[in-house]
């Protein structure tokens, strides 16, 4: 059983997969570590984010044992691999990964951009997790808060709309609802009623 998880930035997709994958038993990957892994180790390397073939071997090279860096969560991290996740040679990398992942047995919950459009089409249940951009940087704002990043809520909307604008533009894998996707708006939604809509979600589509 593959659950595939898209959505914007701060959308409350991650916190999202990772309830759904802890209560279903099933292993979780946040595909948007790999790409914030990637420009870690480029940044570490003093590297330029915007050299295609650095940010390539980068991803060929990159250690999925440390993505559990909490340097990966900064809001640097993530403006950082929206840059990086645009470079078609990075994605095609990850994706055999990502795949591999999904493929395991008894499947997984997998969330990111790209999920239900590129990395599993055949997924059994495709949830398209979204909220506005005021509200998403509310909750990024707090996010931040509690790390200690001090952040002020017009940089952190800025931030969101120009992470959706990249996300949603990019040539390749760009941010799109899939066509056989739920479609589940968390604007009014705290995360434990998101959580109980999408596992209600859940039980409807794949009778579990």
């Amino acid at each position: 059983m593959v659950i595939a998880i898209d959505g914007p930035a701060a959308s409350g997709k991650g916190t999202l997969a990772r309830r759904l994958a802890r209560h279903l038993g099933r292993p979780h990957l946040d595909t948007g570590l790999l790409y914030r892994a990637v420009a870690r180790d480029m940044l570490d390397r003093e590297e330029p984010l915007s050299d295609a073939a650095l940010a390539a071997r980068a991803a060929a090279a990159l250690d999925t044992a440390r993505l559990d860096d909490p340097r990966l969560r900064s809001r640097e991290m993530g403006e950082a691999a929206s840059i990086v996740s645009t470079f078609a040679a990075v994605r095609e990398t990850l994706l055999g990964f990502q795949r591999r992942f999904a493929r395991q047995e008894g499947g997984a919950v997998l969330d990111g951009r790209d999920i239900g459009t590129v990395v599993c089409p055949d997924a059994d249940l495709k949830l398209y997790v979204t909220a506005s951009p005021e509200e998403r940087a509310r909750r990024r704002q707090r996010e931040l808060a509690q790390t200690g990043e001090p952040s002020d809520f017009e940089t952190v909307l800025a931030d969101i709309r120009r992470r959706d604008a990249r996300d949603q533009g990019r040539p390749n894998a760009p941010l799109r609802m899939a066509e056989d996707a739920v479609l589940l708006d968390t604007t009014a939604l705290d995360a434990d009623a998101a959580f109980a809509e999408a596992l209600r979600i859940v039980r409807t589509r794949l009778d579990v």
